[in-house]
């Protein structure tokens, strides 16, 4: 099989194009032959070895967070799954990832892709609605109602946690760039501050929840938005002081891990045309390097870029 892999931290150039023998799969485990699978921030900052402290690489890496794709053989005992069935699944950060053409992954880690979505929208929602999901539904427990502040609203995280906090009845602001605004206000949000014009601190006031998906001094003024009471949610982004006891708010890092319940609640909703998957732009596999260096560059984006496999 082909895939992508790196021996050593660096430049995207790192990235190597490789012929790999085949993976079996072993008992409780299936084969997927991967159709696409998304690319996300942490991935680059892996490679640049910027989380090394947190996830430790053991070398050879090939990155790839999550994927989509369909099921070409059954390990022993797997029975409620048949070749021929599209799945999504997530990876270990730290072994085998999805930038391939083949993975192992275990029965229980893998969720049935809705017929009605295809894989590249299913690739885009995955990992970027899993992380909507963790922090929205399960740490924030937001309803109807509740008022909430997206940062980075326009990225693939972001886009999805609009419009899930406002499928969810929430009153929902968001902050993002100049050029950005009539695009994430489509995707639901009440009210949309431009950063790089604007500082919603000085605007916004009293709401239940923060989600920070940027940090730095973006969450070092999150703090005077909330409400005494608040909470203050954060992905591993910029580096973050916590002032949550000087605030009165709950400060949390949302931790992603592998939760087949919530992915399986993400496509439910996309497959309902409840969210959309937002789709930047679509690399093929031979081209991650240059999808790495697109990534790492300036350059504005909507949604989620995809790694195109099959």
């Amino acid at each position: 099989m082909k895939a992508i892999e790196y021996r050593a931290y660096g430049e995207p150039d790192v990235l190597q194009f490789v012929e790999r023998p085949d993976p079996v799969p072993g008992p409780g485990e299936v084969l997927i032959q991967v159709h696409a699978v998304s690319l996300a921030p942490g991935d680059w900052k892996m490679r640049r070895g910027l989380l090394k402290d947190v996830f430790p690489a053991r070398f050879p890496v090939t990155p790839g967070r999550d994927g989509s794709g369909e099921i070409v053989v059954l390990g022993a005992g797997v029975t409620d799954f048949a070749p021929g069935d599209g799945v999504v699944f997530m990876t270990d950060r730290v072994t085998s990832g999805s930038y391939a053409e083949l993975i192992v992954r275990k029965r229980d880690a893998i969720v049935r892709k809705p017929a009605g979505v295809s894989h590249i929208e299913a690739a885009a929602a995955n990992h970027a609605g899993l992380c909507a999901w963790l922090g929205l539904v399960d740490a924030a427990r937001i309803g109807a109602g509740a008022r909430v502040l997206i940062h980075g609203a326009a990225g693939a995280v972001g886009s999805f946690a609009v419009q899930l906090a406002h499928h969810l009845g929430a009153k929902v602001a968001a902050t993002c760039r100049a050029g950005s605004v009539e695009y994430v206000a489509a995707l639901g949000a009440h009210t949309v501050i431009a950063y790089d014009r604007d500082d919603f601190a000085a605007i916004l006031r009293d709401y239940d929840v923060v989600y920070d998906l940027v940090g730095g001094a973006v969450h070092e003024r999150s703090y005077r938005v909330l409400k005494k009471g608040g909470l203050l949610l954060y992905l591993i982004a910029k580096p973050v002081v916590e002032r949550g006891a000087e605030y009165g708010v709950t400060v949390k890092r949302v931790a992603i891990e592998e939760r087949p319940d919530a992915i399986r609640a993400v496509m439910a909703l996309v497959a309902a045309g409840a969210v959309k998957a937002q789709v930047d732009r679509v690399f093929p596999l031979a081209e991650a390097a240059a999808a790495h260096r697109f990534l790492e560059s300036a350059e504005p984006r909507h949604g989620r870029c995809v790694l195109q496999i099959r």
